[in-house]
């Protein structure tokens, strides 16, 4: 391999995002934030790294094994380089502004970077955006941060929206009232993770009938609800599941055109989720556009609030859009006017500038990239 190419060569997992994607990418960041800031969230940005005891405590300690660390040569303490921005807002909230009325509303948009990538998202590097509802316990903070997800897709343009709402904390709380071991919940929670029936009935042992039939319950929200409330639960398991009901009627009266799907013992990627929970999909788009559900805010002294929020994930975002309209970019000959420039970057043009005198103007345009030239203070579309 050349010197040359040793040094255009990048780590797996990280590219460069060139011309139009990296514009196109921050814009649709951008018009996100917007939504978000248009439903009373704040914006915060969180630094790329802190240290490590601060990151990867709470909700962060699910990410440890994701994140980056090095040595801060000042302090001589250990550092991580973020690999998602919820526990990052987390500490803001409980610290920074732990005296701002509750419920807190905060909104970011950045980027991560992951130690692995996965087989849907080979990428580990990406841009994030999302929110984080600070302090809000009832059904309705669930259904809004929901809502909002599928209100903010929507209006970028994102078809096929669907939402799978899952309940992290129903086979735990199972677990607890029919006397279950640890390690048989842990086994357990992978058996139902994989839809692995037989390893279910093994490992239920005499509750099989009761977590097969939670299996079976997976499917559209209308279907799945009748089939769990049908169900004998235990008190508090059944709370789980009246509380999803609630804000499932919630969610369809504020977002209907979404498709609701119930996975009521999904946990894989949920591990630090205290209640509802759920992932957004578009129909014909690899991956996941986003995650988000109720979790534990941590403070600095031991303090707790009960929080809800989703992320979504930049990379799979775009690949559900359209690709960015072709921009608008004039040439113009060395000797324009800096009005005539001004005049039209204010019309929403794109204008590149002659440095040098060109014999062909409008190749010249065609060079660079611009489909217009300005001929003698008219624009002439470039013509292939």
């Amino acid at each position: 391999m050349t010197d040359h190419a040793e040094k255009g060569l990048l780590p797996a997992g990280l590219e460069d995002v060139l011309p139009p994607h990296a514009a196109h990418e921050s814009a649709v960041v951008e018009r996100l934030i917007a939504a978000f800031q248009a439903q009373g969230y704040d914006r915060v940005k969180p630094p790329l790294l802190e240290f490590e005891e601060a990151l990867l405590t709470g909700a962060g300690a699910a990410l440890a094994g994701q994140t980056f660390r090095l040595m801060d040569p000042v302090s001589q303490r250990m550092m991580g380089l973020r690999a998602d921005m919820t526990p990052q807002v987390a500490r803001i909230a409980t610290t920074r502004l732990k005296n701002a009325p509750r419920p807190l509303r905060l909104c970011y948009g950045g980027q991560v970077l992951q130690v692995r990538g996965s087989q849907l998202r080979p990428e580990r590097q990406f841009a994030q955006a999302g929110v984080e509802l600070i302090g809000a316990t009832d059904a309705t903070g669930d259904a809004e941060v929901v809502a909002l997800a599928i209100e903010a897709l929507t209006a970028l343009g994102v078809e096929g929206l669907s939402v799978d709402l899952n309940l992290p904390p129903l086979v735990g709380a199972l677990a607890q009232d029919l006397g279950l071991g640890a390690e048989q919940v842990a086994e357990l929670r992978l058996a139902l993770d994989r839809k692995d029936a037989a390893a279910v009935t093994d490992l239920a042992a005499g509750h099989a009938g009761l977590f097969q039939e939670l299996l079976r319950a997976a499917g559209p929200a209308d279907k799945a609800l009748a089939a769990l409330e049908k169900l004998a639960l235990p008190a508090a398991a059944a709370g789980e599941v009246k509380h999803l009901v609630e804000v499932v009627a919630l969610i369809r009266a504020a977002a209907p055109q979404a498709r609701l799907t119930v996975d009521p013992v999904e946990h894989r990627g949920f591990e630090y989720q205290t209640g509802i929970s759920f992932i957004l999909f578009a129909k014909g788009v690899r991956g996941e556009l986003g995650r988000g559900g109720r979790y534990e805010a941590s403070g600095p002294n031991g303090e707790r609030e009960s929080s809800t929020g989703f992320t979504l994930f930049m990379d799979t975002v775009l690949r559900a859009l359209p690709a960015p309209a072709p921009i608008r970019r004039i040439y113009l000959p060395l000797g324009t006017p800096a009005a005539e420039g001004r005049r039209l970057r204010a019309e929403g043009w794109i204008t590149l500038a002659g440095l040098a005198a060109a014999a062909d103007p409008a190749a010249e345009a065609r060079r660079l990239g611009c489909g217009f030239v300005l001929r003698d203070g008219e624009i002439s579309e470039i013509k292939d």
